[in-house]
């Protein structure tokens, strides 16, 4: 499932055309209900502006049973970013078992407007895919970057990841959040569960090195200075170190609410939450700067790397998982001063952020 975030303040025609692979767009046969996020709004929602509704929903939607992923996307995009109309895209099929990406990027590319912020909370393993498949899709990422889409994506629940095979042992990154012309999320949690505290490393945030598409130039900077400089990287031979290294981002990703089938459901954790609250944030943002006279944001990335993070909570502890052996320790790579390949450049301090990326 796919979402996208629109400025209230505009009409449709007014707004310059932006695409993800991850605003509100259900794939694997996930759906919200109508209802679901409603009962949301009106029991979490009491104190803020915003809206009770999807404002258009692109596709069909199944009958049947919502889906706690779709739920937890239009719930949180819809809060974090409050008050901003929100699209739904829905994908019906698959490809190769997997989440039809290209089917939606296609219809997509056909759309002369689009919501300027898409969010998407899907992926999988680069393995499970085919090299020629992640080109094609990795080329209409290229062209909705230069179209000036936000494309966000869930850098995955998984950790480093793991490969083994005849005893030797791989991290296992995740498309498309590995691909270089999306923004990719990655997960943090309070250090005190049950207290609003400093963050730190969710231990199951997606985060590492591709081994399909290779560093991009405006991060080669950012991640020279986290090989060279942290303590606790894991042997070299796990990871592609020239790979596109993500995640870019990264916000809450543990102890959410969540409204489905009518119920509501605590400790709902994962880079599926961090991701949509990151793209109402950056909604927020683009409702600024079109009332300022400034286009929306779009490809972000040059941008975050430029700013070294400006703007952006910097989390500095823990680390996330991986391969369980006695060389790693089940260990994948640790957050510290600057990006990493765990939190990427941070959390979101929107204050910071709004006026950093308030310049055009």
């Amino acid at each position: 499932m796919a979402l996208g975030s629109w400025s209230p303040e505009l009409p449709l025609s007014d707004h310059t055309g932006l695409s993800d692979l991850l605003d509100e767009c259900p794939f694997l046969e996930q759906y919200f209900h109508d209802s679901d996020l409603a009962k949301f709004m009106h029991l979490f929602g009491g104190t803020f502006a915003h809206q009770a509704s999807v404002a258009h929903v692109v596709g069909q939607q199944g009958r049947g049973r919502a889906g706690i992923e779709a739920s937890l996307d239009v719930e949180y995009l819809m809060s974090a970013g409050a008050n901003i109309s929100t699209w739904v895209y829905s994908n019906p099929g698959r490809h190769e078992s997997q989440e039809p990406f290209l089917q939606w990027l296609l219809l997509l590319s056909n759309e002369s407007a689009l919501p300027p912020v898409h969010t998407i909370s899907y992926g999988d393993d680069e393995d499970s895919l085919s090299s020629a498949y992640m080109q094609r899709v990795n080329a209409e990422f290229m062209k909705a970057a230069a179209r000036g889409l936000t494309l966000l994506f869930a850098s995955g629940d998984s950790g480093a990841g793991c490969w083994s095979t005849s005893g030797r042992h791989q991290f296992r990154p995740s498309f498309p959040a590995s691909s270089p012309y999306v923004t990719t999320v990655g997960g943090t949690s309070f250090q005190n569960p049950f207290q609003v505290t400093s963050e730190i490393v969710d231990y199951i945030s997606g985060g590492g090195f591709s081994n399909v598409f290779p560093q991009p130039s405006y991060q080669e900077k950012a991640v020279a200075q986290f090989l060279s400089s942290s303590p606790h990287l894991p042997p070299s031979s796990y990871f592609n170190a020239s790979g596109r290294a993500y995640p870019d981002v990264a916000a809450l990703s543990d102890g959410y609410w969540v409204v489905s089938n009518h119920v509501p459901i605590p400790w709902v954790s994962g880079t599926s939450a961090s991701t949509p609250v990151f793209g109402g944030i950056l909604s927020l943002i683009n409702e600024h700067r079109i009332l300022s006279g400034h286009p929306p944001l779009g490809f972000l990335n040059p941008r975050l790397y430029q700013q070294r993070g400006a703007g952006l909570f910097d989390v500095t502890h823990g680390c996330h998982e991986s391969c369980l052996n006695e060389e790693v320790q089940g260990q994948g790579f640790c957050a510290g001063p600057g990006w990493d390949p765990v939190t990427g450049w941070g959390t979101p301090n929107f204050p910071a952020l709004l006026k950093t990326l308030m310049n055009p």
